[in-house]
């Protein structure tokens, strides 16, 4: 198993491919992006985070110090994964922000029902963007501290 894999702290869940590489830009950028894993749908990220399928090589209790998840994708939706994310003790820990286009306050409201850590609205503007994303990183990789990772 590549080594990358088993030592990540920033899981990013994005399926549009522009937002993914400004994120990844800005997180490299401020280099915070070293043990980065990207995944482009919430059946993906669900089998990474709880070691299944392609990622069953993994051991749930590497899990990522930080998850960014989109609401809107493909084949499983962010509620969802933040849903059972949240609502398993193996992975509740694991801090999640919500990073989404979404204006919806039932969404807002939802994920934090589920138990989302932040809930962040994409910015339109790129610069902006990338601002926030890399906040986002130097904020949940060197300022909070985390009961997964405090040794």
């Amino acid at each position: 198993m590549d080594p990358l894999v088993e030592e990540v702290e920033i899981l990013l869940v994005e399926d549009n491919p522009t937002d993914a590489e400004l994120a990844m830009d800005a997180l490299k950028e401020h280099k915070l992006a070293n043990k980065l894993f990207w995944v482009k749908d919430g059946a993906e990220a669900l089998d990474f985070v709880f070691a299944r399928g392609q990622y069953s090589g993994r051991k749930i209790v590497n899990g990522p110090r930080v998850i960014l998840l989109d609401l809107r994708l493909p084949k499983v939706d962010g509620l969802e994964v933040l849903r059972k994310v949240k609502g398993d003790d193996r992975t509740k820990t694991i801090p999640v922000v919500v990073l989404t286009s979404s204006k919806e306050d039932r969404d807002i409201v939802e994920s934090y029902k589920l138990g989302v850590n932040s809930y962040i609205q994409k910015p339109v503007d790129f610069d902006e963007f990338a601002k926030v994303v890399s906040h986002l990183g130097l904020y949940w990789l060197l300022i909070n501290r985390s009961p997964i990772h405090n040794s």
